[in-house]
């Protein structure tokens, strides 16, 4: 037997798995592409040599408004030399030379439905420097998505999406996108116009796209750069620089395994995003495979991605389990198996997801069968002040969150015979979202013989949830 360890809780669970199981690790099974060696270096000349658009030299004056987005916790590393410490100074910088004033500078945290970061947080994420320069005067902010007095509604783009975007990039003269180009189970990747179409605007714009007609087509899974999903994203952010009568300068770094630079790309969103992508494409699709899998294993810690709570919270479990086979479809049988464990203690974090419970317990009554069928309610949450003011004022998520994410939670049980927690506290929990529990994972994968058979083909995926992910192929 091969004994494997995977993410529970704090800690790890133990599986004893059939000899024949295969394993992959991100950055370990098949190394990533190097990672730049003067990160700062290229950095710079990527910004001072932007794409598709002028130099910052030419495009800021004294008097110009200037308005840097940046996004949030949940993606993008923490250490001194990542991409939003490394560029953001630099950008800083030029602007400064070209006769900008300093109080004329903004950085927003492009937060959007996420909760707002706590100054710790944000501090985390820019450095000492640069925080300190422009945190006590105000000029660090969070997006606010129910802010009224700080967004402007620019009506519908040519495919009818409804673009409601923060007033201060739009009305800023130079507006400025520091993004990640990360595989994501969401349109392919991270990034270019995803960053600000989901970062800086409303949750009518994400019910544009983060809504199950969207999410459910064909073309979502297995992930693609090439989804509906994609094209509204590119939709959106180019209407947003129509209406400002500008392009957002874009700097996207291409990031590895562990949130470093591979490669930097500065200029026009619409011909660099391809250009990162070539590049993103070498990590993130791993064509490894030579066999087609009957059941995947992996494992949740308590906190991860979204929060602290992640593991524990129903919702958010199946979400992620979902992203799991939203990456690696390619390689699953159809009708797999799915294998997870989790302590599922009933621990939703209401003060950081306080509509979560509500809506989970809604789930629960009134004919709802399948996830889907909640999609009507999701006004009615948007509209609830008192999730709202959580949103606002006490670093809660988004109401309409918790919508993205039950549409998300659905692929799973469009594309598996059966869902198994291992290990789960409360398996109530686990049940109430259609899952099935059992107390380790040999039980698990004794019970699903019954799907699968006693020989199946088992892919194991440890550090799943601790490292950025790939989208799993087939070799040839």
């Amino acid at each position: 037997m091969k004994k494997l360890a995977f993410e529970y809780g704090q800690g790890l669970m133990e599986a004893n798995l059939p000899d024949s199981t295969d394993v992959f690790i991100p950055g370990e099974t098949v190394p990533d592409p190097p990672v730049l060696e003067d990160i700062a270096g290229e950095t710079r000349r990527s910004i001072l040599n932007p794409i598709g658009m002028p130099p910052i030299a030419d495009s800021v004056k004294p008097g110009s408004k200037v308005t840097i987005v940046f996004p949030d916790r949940v993606k993008g590393g923490f250490q001194e030399n990542s991409h939003r410490k490394v560029a953001i100074p630099i950008i800083i910088e030029e602007c400064l030379k070209a006769g900008v004033a300093k109080q004329d500078i903004k950085l927003i945290c492009s937060n959007g439905l996420h909760r707002k970061n706590t100054r710790e947080e944000i501090k985390s994420l820019l450095g000492e420097k640069t925080f300190n320069e422009f945190w006590w005067t105000h000029q660090i902010v969070n997006h606010d998505s129910e802010d009224w007095d700080n967004l402007i509604d620019l009506g519908c783009d040519g495919m009818g999406n409804r673009v409601i975007m923060n007033k201060e990039v739009y009305e800023s003269d130079f507006a400025v996108l520091i993004g990640h180009a990360l595989g994501n189970p969401y349109g392919g990747y991270s990034g270019g116009y995803k960053h600000c179409t989901t970062g800086i605007t409303h949750w009518k714009s994400i019910a544009a796209h983060h809504v199950p007609h969207v999410m459910h087509r064909g073309d979502f899974t297995p992930v693609s750069n090439h989804s509906l999903m994609r094209e509204k994203f590119d939709s959106i952010g180019q209407y947003m620089e129509q209406c400002m009568g500008k392009k957002f300068f874009t700097c996207d770094a291409v990031l590895d395994t562990y949130q470093r630079q591979i490669a930097v790309f500065t200029g026009y969103a619409k011909e660099i995003q391809p250009l990162a992508w070539e590049v993103a494409d070498r990590r993130t699709y791993v064509p490894w495979a030579e066999k087609k899998y009957d059941v995947m294993v992996f494992g949740m810690p308590q906190a991860f991605h979204y929060g602290n709570g992640m593991g524990t919270n129903p919702i958010l479990m199946l979400q992620a389990i979902s992203a799991n086979i939203i990456r690696h479809k390619r390689i699953m049988k159809d009708n797999c198996v799915v294998i997870c464990s989790s302590i599922c203690n009933g621990y939703f974090h209401d003060q950081e997801f306080p509509a979560y419970r509500p809506l989970y317990e809604l789930f629960q009554q009134d004919y709802h069968n399948t996830l889907p069928d909640l999609e009507k309610y999701g006004e009615a949450f948007s509209h609830n002040q008192e999730y709202i003011d959580k949103y606002r004022f006490n670093y809660g998520y988004h109401p309409y969150h918790a919508f993205s994410m039950i549409s998300c939670g659905h692929i799973a049980e469009m594309n598996c015979a059966a869902i198994y927690i291992v290990g789960a506290y409360e398996p109530g929990y686990a049940r109430g979202m259609g899952m099935k529990t059992r107390a380790t994972f040999e039980e698990a994968l004794k019970d699903a013989a019954k799907y699968v058979g006693n020989q199946p083909n088992i892919l194991a995926l440890p550090k799943t949830f601790k490292v950025a992910a790939v989208h799993l192929g087939m070799k040839e």
